[in-house]
This record gives structure tokens, C-alpha cells and sequence, in this order.
């Protein structure tokens, strides 16, 4: 009986999707969970395209509601959200994610099953350019984004999750996203959690794709906001530094700075070229494993977007590092 079911709030924080929308927001109005039991909250950053317009014409257009989002902030808007929502479980979608017809009552079921307070599922991307073929493959491998809901098939215990579904207590227990950490709220939040002593639960029956980004400069200008947000949330939580977080700083240290320093000694300079000889040959055999799986990429272009990964990602950390500035 849908009676029986919790109360949900389901939660976008969007900007300008006007080419996404439709199908993220129309995957949302069709889930199997009962309609009755379902709201549906979206915090709209100002956008200047048809974003608007598309969900008023859609079917079902009704059951939404929409809240403004001027600071354009994605934290600002899922707070926003939260406040206004009236479910006993809160769950977090964006504009370009389509969930699978049982996302929700997934969801659901596992919050009610583990002692998780945050469950999620794997970000499965897709592309549509080229490069943005390139781009989705190599974010599965662990060589570009090795944490369990990129590279995982195991339900496990894990540091954080895709998006991201709680029990309403969750927010009553700690405070709601952070904004000061940029683009990293949800990490963040999900530290607090497991400071806090919850913990976060990654199942790959939680299914979803996700259009990833579709050029080289989107996902450099992507990476970059990553690798500074990283830093705005060491400054609060020092000890959320994990080792993985290292590697692309120390890589772009050791890409400048040891062709710098091969001027001085020449020993530098052997030692530089046999590392970035080592990390290329690495990016190759990554590379060949994931064009091999995705018959539309290419080595070439996946090692590039491999490269892009990790230098701008290590630029972005030490910018903001160095140079501390609001994104």
C-alpha cells in the first residue's frame, strides 16, 4: 500500500540544463516509488536559458517545484532545498544525471536495510562528442578517479557516494552543506558523517547515468574547480586528506618542478625523464585497457584526457593553495 511508504523529497540544485533537463527531471516523474509519496524540489541558480521553460512544459510539470537559487551556488541551493523539504528521506539529483525507474525506492530500501546515513550508487558516464566518448570511459578507470563509486561493482562501506540519499535525521544531527568548500560539499558533508560516526554505504543497485563533460576545455575548467575545492575543504578538515588526493599535486610538482630543477643537476633531469616516461607508459596501458572495453574511444584521446585529469586537478590544488580565492 503506498500508505506504507516514507515520505520523500527529492532535491536538484540546477543551472542552465535546458538540454538536459527534460530527461533528469523526466527519469525523476517516472519512478516506480508512488507519485503520492514523492515531492519533487528544484533550486534554480537564476538560469538564463529555457531551463524554466522546459519543466513548466513537461508532463507532470505539476508535482515541481521550483525555488530560486541566486547566490548560483550549488551548496547554497541543496540547503535551500533541504529546509523546504517534508520527506522522512531526502534524496540528491542533478540536472544531468537520468536515474533507473527504482533509483528512489532503492534508495529507500537500503537506508532502511544498513545503518548507512548516506547510501549512493556508481557514476556511470556517458558521452556524446568524441572526446566526450573519451571522457566517460576514463572516468571509470581507476588511473583517473580511483574512489568506489567510479571504479567499484562491490557493495561496501566507502568515504563518500554519487549524489547521495539520508534519512531526514541526518540533517536534524549535523549541519546542512557547507559553502565554503566550492564544488566539494558533498565530500565534505560526508566527512562530517563519518566524524560524526555515520557512515556512507555504496551499492551498484542505486543506478544512473550521467552526461559527463563533452570537450577538453569543460572538463579542464571542471578538474581545476575540483583540485581548488579540494583545498577550501583541507582548511576546514585537515585530516580528510587521502592518499590518492596527493598524487596529481605531487605529479604537477614533479612535472615543473623537476624539469626545472634537471637545469641545476643533471641528475634531476635523468630523474625527471624517467618519471614522466614512467607516467606516460602508465597513462598508455590505463589508456589501451579502456579503449579496449569501449570500442568508439581512442588510446590517444583517452591518455589526453587522462593528462588533462591530473594536471589540472594538481593546478587547481596548489592555485588555491598558494592563492586562496572564492571560485
Amino acid at each position: 500500500m503506498s500508505h506504507e511508504k516514507p515520505f520523500v523529497s527529492i532535491v536538484m540544485p540546477v543551472y542552465n540544463e535546458e538540454h538536459f533537463i527534460e530527461r533528469s527531471l523526466g527519469a525523476v516523474l517516472a519512478q516506480d516509488y508512488p507519485a503520492e509519496r514523492v515531492e519533487i524540489l528544484i533550486a534554480d541558480g537564476m538560469s538564463t536559458d529555457r531551463t524554466i521553460a522546459v519543466i513548466q512544459s513537461m508532463s507532470g510539470s505539476e508535482r515541481v517545484r521550483i525555488i530560486p537559487n541566486p547566490e548560483r551556488i550549488q551548496s547554497h541551493g541543496l540547503n535551500k532545498l533541504v529546509r523546504e523539504a517534508q520527506g522522512d528521506y531526502i534524496i540528491r539529483l542533478d540536472g544531468h544525471t537520468i536515474i533507473a525507474p527504482n533509483y528512489v525506492a532503492e534508495c529507500v530500501r537500503l537506508l532502511q536495510e544498513t545503518d548507512a546515513d548516506n547510501v549512493g550508487g556508481a557514476m556511470d558516464p556517458i558521452g556524446i562528442t568524441d572526446f566526450g566518448r573519451a571522457i566517460a570511459a576514463a572516468g571509470k578507470s581507476p588511473f583517473a578517479v580511483p574512489t568506489a563509486f567510479h571504479v567499484s561493482s562491490i557493495p561496501q562501506y566507502t568515504d563518500t557516494v554519487y549524489m547521495g540519499a539520508w534519512q531526514r535525521r541526518v540533517f536534524d544531527r549535523l549541519d546542512g552543506f557547507s559553502t565554503s568548500v566550492g564544488v566539494n560539499e558533498d565530500y565534505e558533508f560526508n566527512y562530517r558523517i563519518r566524524e560524526s560516526g555515520g557512515k556512507i554505504y555504496f551499492s551498484p543497485t542505486i543506478k544512473s547515468t550521467y552526461y559527463s563533460r563533452q570537450t577538453l576545455r569543460h572538463l579542464a575548467r571542471q578538474y581545476y574547480r575540483y583540485g581548488r575545492s579540494k583545498v577550501k575543504t583541507l582548511r576546514k578538515h585537515p585530516t580528510s586528506l587521502k592518499p590518492r588526493q596527493t598524487v596529481a599535486p605531487v605529479f604537477v610538482v614533479g612535472l615543473f618542478g623537476g624539469y626545472l630543477f634537471g637545469f641545476v643537476n643533471r641528475i634531476f633531469l635523468i630523474i625527471w625523464f624517467a618519471a614522466v616516461l614512467l607516467y606516460f607508459v602508465l597513462n598508455a596501458v590505463f589508456a589501451f585497457r579502456v579503449a579496449k572495453r569501449h570500442e568508439q574511444v581512442s588510446v590517444w584521446r583517452v591518455m589526453l584526457v587522462f593528462f588533462i585529469m591530473h594536471v589540472t586537478w594538481g593546478l587547481g590544488f596548489w592555485r588555491e593553495l598558494i592563492n586562496p580565492a572564492d571560485l
